[in-house]
Formats: C-alpha cells, structure tokens, sequence
C-alpha cells in the first residue's frame, strides 16, 4: 500500500536505525520516523499510525504529530510569518504550512488567521494552502440532501451573507437576512442545507423550517435548563444579548421556542424566570 501524503497512513516498521525507524511507504519508497515520535517498544513488523508530510528538504517523513488540517480538508489557520515567496501558516506540525503568493486572495499577515484548503500542489509536488476556496472547492452538492444537517465552517462576509465551507469539500451561502445571531470567519457552527439551487449553488441555513425548527431550537433549550439545574432567571423581557449569551440564539428564535415548549408543558413561565416541568 503506498503511503499518501498529507494524511493519516497505517505503515508497516521496515528496519530500526540510531535516529528513527524507517517505514514502508510502497511507491514513496522507504518513510523516515524521527526518533522522537517513535512510540516506545516499536519494533520491525509493527505497524504504526503516523502523519505523512515533506521536510524543509521535500523528503516524505513521517510524525505522530497531530495536524490541524489534512489534505483535501479546509482549517481557520493563523499566519506566523511571511516571506518573499509566500505565507507560512501554523497548522500543528513542527513545519509550517506553505500558502504561495498566487493561492492568496489578499496578501497574508503574521498574526491574523484565514481559512484555507490543504491539497498537493501539482507543479511542485508539496503540501501547500489557499485561500482561493472557489477554487479548489464545488459549490454543488450533487449527493446532498435538503435540510441534512452539516457542520458549517464560516469562510467568508459579504453583503449577500456568509460563504461557508461544508461537508468539507463545498461552499455554500448564509443569506444575511436569514442569520439572528453574531457569525465570524472561522466560526463553526451546525446548520443545514436549504436548498440545492437550478444553477448548481447551495443555499444553507442555521434553522429548521416550520415546527421542526422549532423543535430543533427548543430542545437546545431544554439541554440549557438541564445543565442549570433546571431553572434559568430569563424571561421575554430579557435583553436580546442576555437571551443569546446563555442559549445562542435571538430573542424573537428564543421567544418562539420557549411558545413551543411551554404550550407543550415543557416549562414554565414564572416572573423572573424560566423553569422545566416534572
């Protein structure tokens, strides 16, 4: 089996030498494993789950290293500095990740954050970044269904709304008038797919429709209240930002979700607070 890079691979040990082991990397050739990631006991034989990337030398070599980021997957990552070729972004491993001038849609800044696609360049061989995300990704879920919930990671502002990446390899739009609560890129939050458009676009969305959303929000509510101990001193005359610091939602969401439940004998509604039922 040949060893991928800028993935996880599970690698048979071929031979132990003073400064690491060297691993089977099929066509790759012989994997170095520094001696310093090398689990204790590890012996010829043994296969070891290990993170394959490119030294400073463009030589395979293989770490227990947990990355933030795999290739083929999109990461918030923060710039730690740049150079006259490009950014380095920190993405957990020992070396930073490459983001070449052309991948940049703005010229990257030490200390600020973007979120990136990892993907082997083809020219040159090596694990790079971009933050050209209409680029590398699809903004058409083919095999998508509506209202399937995803993870959304918020990739972008504009007037229209939000680009978020989901399902790890599509983006996807968050219309501004549709949001009731504060989003930042590198956000992630749980939202689901809306609609599947003619043209091939997606539009996503943070709430169920109709009752299910409603549900969907009332039972973060009843969660809420459980960790509190079953009481909670919120009522509609709260103030929106109280209402969304504790339950991470507006208060005209919050006010209809309580509606349900307490129509439903979920809760009740007291003067100066909000209290679960049974």
């Amino acid at each position: 089996m040949t060893a991928q890079p800028g993935k996880y691979n599970n690698l048979k040990v071929n031979r132990t030498v003073d400064f690491g082991l060297f691993l089977d990397g099929g066509e790759m050739g012989e994997i170095l494993m520094p001696q310093k990631y090398v689990p204790i006991g590890t012996k010829p034989g043994d296969t070891v789950r290990v993170f394959v990337y490119f030294d400073s030398e463009d030589r395979p070599v293989a770490t227990t290293e947990k990355p933030l980021v795999q290739v083929g997957q999109c990461a918030f990552l923060q710039c730690k500095n740049v150079s006259k070729h490009g950014a380095f972004l920190n993405w957990g491993l020992t070396k930073d990740l490459f983001v070449p001038f052309r991948e940049q849609i703005t010229e990257m800044q030490a200390g600020k954050s973007y979120v990136v696609y990892v993907f082997i360049d083809k020219i040159s061989g090596r694990i790079v970044g971009s933050s050209k995300l209409q680029k590398h990704l699809s903004q058409s879920a083919p095999d998508a269904e509506e209202f399937y919930p995803v993870e959304l990671l918020i990739a972008d502002k504009s007037p229209l709304g939000y680009t978020a990446v989901f399902m790890g390899h599509y983006l996807g739009m968050l219309y501004e008038n549709e949001v009731f609560q504060p989003l930042k890129v590198g956000d992630k939050i749980r939202g689901y797919i809306k609609k599947l458009r003619p043209d091939g676009k997606t539009d996503l969305c943070l709430q169920l429709p109709g009752m299910e959303w409603v549900d969907d929000m009332g039972q973060k509510i009843l969660e809420i209240l459980q960790k509190n101990g079953g009481y909670m001193g919120v009522t509609d005359k709260s103030a929106p930002e109280d209402i969304y610091d504790r339950f991470g939602m507006s208060k005209k969401v919050w006010k209809k979700a309580v509606g349900g439940l307490y129509k439903a004998k979920k809760v009740e509604l007291t003067e100066n607070g909000l209290r679960l039922v049974g």
